[in-house]
């Protein structure tokens, strides 16, 4: 299984603790979206802090910075807790999705530059060879890095944060739908292959009218399955939106 933790490396001495921050960051990141940690798991500061080296000060402060990029929940009195997925939540899910996804692929179809369309076609044939390859972490995760590379590739700082905000639950989500039950999702996988391969065409063409039309469809194309199909522990999914 893919993973984007980074290997500490403790040979005589401990490495610096911006490296063991780091590497918590990455395991949380990797924990959260693949599951691992369900939503409104409890996280326990004192076990992390112990598993990675650290003191408990850059734990909490790592914890912070994770709640305001939206992977974890924080109250006062109380442990830290992974994003939780509800009604409330799954609604807004799919009610903002369409609408950042359209956004910014349309404006990457406008201010993207040769070399990060070609960065995008790089993650596509990363993406192509998870599907191929069938092993449904890395769908996930190339997945996300494509939506997040047009993101950026869209160059509105407005909007970014939220796309972030977004692939977190479509990760977690997207784990049901990359990971296809019946004949009829697998031909949907591979259409949502193809709609990425037409995604970097309009984008490369400078038409962000055609761009805007294909994310639309591939949005809903995943929806459709995300909003049927996903019974992960810790989630109510709501029949209609």
């Amino acid at each position: 299984m893919k993973t984007n933790v980074i290997e500490i490396d403790q040979g005589d001495g401990q490495a610096p603790s911006q490296d063991r921050k780091a590497s918590l960051a990455q395991s949380l990141r990797h924990r959260i979206l693949s599951m691992e940690l369900a939503p409104g798991a409890s996280l326990d500061e004192v076990a992390l802090a112990e598993e990675f080296g650290l003191s408990r000060p850059p734990v909490r402060e790592l914890m912070r910075q994770m709640a305001a990029e939206g992977y974890i929940e924080l109250e006062a009195n109380r442990a830290a807790r992974v994003a939780s997925m509800n009604f409330d939540s799954l609604r807004n899910y799919f009610l903002a999705a369409p609408l950042i996804y359209v956004a910014t692929t349309k404006l990457a179809a406008r201010h993207a530059t040769k070399a990060e369309i070609d960065g995008l076609k790089r993650i596509q044939e990363q993406f192509r060879a998870a599907v191929e390859g069938n092993v449904v972490d890395d769908r996930v995760l190339e997945n996300d890095q494509f939506h997040f590379a047009i993101g950026k590739m869209a160059h509105n700082p407005y909007l970014l944060p939220s796309l972030c905000r977004l692939l977190i639950d479509h990760a977690r989500l997207g784990r049901t739908f990359y990971q296809p039950r019946d004949e009829r999702m697998d031909s949907e996988l591979a259409e949502a292959v193809q709609q990425h391969e037409d995604i970097i065409d309009a984008i490369e063409r400078r038409d962000a009218e055609a761009a805007g039309a294909v994310v639309l469809t591939h949005v809903n194309l995943a929806r459709r399955n995300m909003a049927s199909y996903v019974t992960p522990e810790g989630v109510t999914v709501p029949v209609e939106f």
